[in-house]
């Protein structure tokens, strides 16, 4: 189960197979009795936006129905009533995956948390959701603005506290070569935040959780995808490229992350301890991230049953 993502953060320009198909569809399609992937463009603005946006989402999902999967969404509209806000939230909390979509990070904040705070007289209400979502091992994944908002800090926004469902990390969506002073103007926002730069096709699957010593644990696990191969979208997918995830230390070093590389995080309830090690596919060696020279764990279990 630690493998296993309970949020993913991503970038891409269509509907890149992999990313999508194995670790947001086949995540739905899992589960014997809750094949179903909620989409939710709050973050669009006009009525026609939130359409076009789940548009570009349903032509690709509404393959995989003859598979028993579930798609569905829901527009934000200024006339909701308690009924429509009972049904969403009922929603957002049954549903096996849950997809923030894409638009403008202050328009999604404002109409999710707005949501819970009209009808139930609580502003957290969204936020909680998600959070109960996690804690019962089921995954919620952010597109664009959506991987923001499901962050631990935002570039784009500065006035809404992000929902946190990847702790402490942070990434800048669409990037792209010399654009490396956007990472670290977010790596420089908080000193726990550890900041990413993630390419269309790109993303971060996490799992968190805390170990009996009562130290947090993380594992990122980094997704790479060039499955996409329409030439008209060429210049678009940073990926087929040659881009991979972009990560810069707050003290301006850089690590790249490839597909299938993963970043183990052990924290302490103070603080004052927090170990990092990366992992790579091909390596038998585990770096230790703070010196990026090679450490003496031999795997995952290693690193967890030591702390």
């Amino acid at each position: 189960m630690i493998m296993r993502p309970t949020a993913l953060i991503y970038s891409s320009h269509d509907r890149c197979e992999y990313l999508h198909n194995a670790w947001i569809v086949q995540r739905a399609l899992e589960s014997w009795h809750n094949k179903t992937i909620f989409y939710l463009p709050f973050s669009m603005g006009r009525p026609d936006q939130q359409e076009y946006s789940w548009g570009t989402f349903r032509w690709y999902l509404d393959f995989f129905r003859r598979y028993g999967l579930e798609a569905r969404t829901f527009f934000w509209n200024e006339n909701l009533s308690r009924r429509d806000a009972e049904v969403f939230f009922t929603m957002l909390a049954d549903s096996e995956v849950v997809i923030l979509g894409g638009g403008n990070t202050h328009t999604g904040f404002e109409r999710y948390d707005g949501m819970g705070l009209r009808f139930f007289g609580d502003h957290d209400l969204f936020n909680k959701i998600l959070h109960g979502r996690q804690a019962q091992g089921k995954l919620t994944a952010g597109f664009s603005a959506g991987a923001a908002q499901l962050g631990d800090a935002c570039i784009h926004d500065d006035y809404h506290k992000c929902y946190g469902l990847i702790y402490n990390v942070a990434a800048t969506l669409h990037h792209e070569w010399g654009r490396d002073e956007e990472i670290w103007e977010l790596a420089q926002s908080r000193d726990d935040i550890l900041a990413f730069g993630l390419p269309n096709d790109s993303g971060i699957a996490s799992n968190q959780g805390v170990l009996p010593s009562g130290n947090r644990w993380q594992v990122l696990q980094f997704i790479v995808d060039q499955s996409w191969d329409r030439p008209r979208d060429a210049f678009h997918i940073k990926t087929r490229m040659g881009m991979r995830v972009e990560h810069i230390y707050r003290d301006g070093r850089k690590w790249i992350f490839g597909g299938g590389d993963a970043l183990v995080r052990v924290i302490s309830p103070d603080y004052r301890y927090q170990g990092a090690w990366i992992l790579q596919p091909n390596s038998p060696v585990i770096f230790d991230y703070w010196s990026q020279q090679p450490s003496g764990y031999h795997n995952l279990g290693h690193i967890l049953s030591s702390h």
